[in-house]
């Protein structure tokens, strides 16, 4: 039996596809073994936003090549779409898959033959525009499952490749979705993610939406937490906000995506929105939902964020009642319109500013855990433990820990916040 060993690097949305190709790895009689063990074919589902994560490719392929230099490699997804190029001067890749392409794999594995075989000038490429959806949804861990219903993106925000790299927005009929889910539904996992690239466009090419699609899925039997990954601020409607407000099914945990708390960043990033409507969607969010945690990403070191546009977006940041930030040093990406911007900001400037903003999350993060003292939570164990503790998470996405117990995995308890440890995640006995 051939061995197969999968890496991804990026978004929820490419854990969801790596763990569907794993299972039609098994269903193609392939063993799966993990990435440091020998394997006959290694399989990196790559990242092309920030080139951290095309230099992480580069060391898996090394990595992989070390560990059996007759192996295929094959790199899919974002990574190939946007600089196949590139990737072909790649020593030990062997097959180079875009979007589109990923999804038949296995055909063209089939074509490389036995091990050992291939030329570095025989390198099998497919990069087709992505055009159609292709369901995924991951089930590696055994109580939450990455549940991918949109791909693609119409916004070509001016730093951005992932129009490129997935092509326009696209995703199933309310009524196919649906019938996925209910899929997962049957395999006892307690917690689905909603994921995808531009999750509120949602149904569009079908002239339905997000939040039609919300009403139908909660009432999926089976499935017990719903939570909604990533959405934008100008698609995250009161409609959206009142439904999870009203659902227990609905998790009161939002990521609305800001990438910078300045209007004149923004309008410069070519974003859709200002800072009073990403003002506004939070306060909506507290006044129905008190206790729900509001995530946020931000981009520092723009192009034309200015020390006092750092600063005006750091205050927003602070006055804005969000629980914690995902901060991106900004990152030069080809064929984006930003890379043409003049007024640079240097590499040191951005991580001192990524920092500044880390303090301020951490800040307002044991701010929000400490505002729930008190409170009863309902828990999802998970199946990792560490040190003698398992871990989960409660509806609003607070971290909690127990002593290990195996009969608690995948297991949903109502506990009671009253004990925040030294590391920051709530024990509880």
């Amino acid at each position: 039996m051939k061995k197969i060993a999968f890496q991804t690097l990026g978004c929820k949305l490419n854990f969801s596809e790596t763990s569907t190709l794993g299972r039609q790895a098994l269903s193609d009689g392939y063993e799966k073994v993990d990435f440091s063990e020998q394997a006959d074919v290694y399989v990196i589902n790559s990242c092309s936003v920030t080139r951290n994560a095309e230099k992480r490719c580069k060391e898996l392929v090394k990595k992989a090549m070390k560990t059996n230099p007759g192996a295929h490699v094959a790199i899919i997804g974002c990574y190939p779409q946007t600089n196949p190029e590139e990737i072909m001067q790649i020593p030990g890749v062997d097959l180079v898959l875009g979007n589109s392409d990923k999804f038949n794999l296995f055909e063209h594995i089939k074509k490389l033959g036995a091990a050992n075989e291939y030329q570095q000038d025989q390198i099998d490429v497919a990069t087709e525009k992505p055009e159609t959806f292709v369901p995924a949804w991951s089930m590696d861990d055994r109580t939450r499952s990455f549940f991918k219903i949109q791909d693609g993106c119409d916004y070509f925000c001016s730093y951005c490749t992932i129009p490129l790299a997935r092509g326009r927005s696209r995703s199933n009929t309310i009524a196919n979705t649906i019938a996925t889910a209910r899929e997962i539904a049957q395999t006892n996992m307690k917690e689905i993610v909603l994921s995808g690239v531009n999750i509120g466009d949602f149904g569009k090419n079908h002239k339905e939406s997000f939040v039609d699609f919300l009403r139908e899925l909660v009432k999926v039997e089976g499935l017990e937490r719903i939570r909604i990954s990533s959405i934008e601020p100008d698609l995250l409607n009161d409609d959206i906000i009142e439904l999870v407000a009203a659902e227990p099914s609905l998790m009161p945990h939002f990521h609305i995506p800001l990438q910078s708390g300045s209007d004149e960043v923004l309008k410069a990033m070519g974003r859709r929105y200002d800072t009073s409507l990403f003002a506004s969607r939070v306060e909506k969010i507290k006044c129905l939902m008190p206790h729900a945690c509001i995530a946020a990403d931000l981009i520092v070191g723009f192009p034309v964020e200015t020390n006092e546009l750092f600063q005006e977006s750091y205050d927003f940041l602070r006055k804005t009642d969000i629980s914690y930030i995902h901060v991106f040093s900004y990152s030069e990406r080809k064929n984006t319109r930003a890379i043409k911007y003049m007024d640079s900001v240097s590499p040191k400037v951005r991580h001192e500013r990524s920092r500044k903003i880390q303090l301020l999350s951490d800040h307002k993060k044991d701010l929000f855990y400490r505002e729930n003292i008190g409170a009863q939570s309902a828990v999802l164990w998970e199946k990792d433990h560490l040190n003698g503790f398992m871990y989960g998470f409660t509806e609003n996405y607070i971290k909690v820990k127990t002593p290990y117990d195996a009969t608690k995995v995948n297991a949903i308890q109502k506990v009671n916040l009253n004990l925040l440890d030294k590391d920051g995640v709530y024990l509880v006995e």
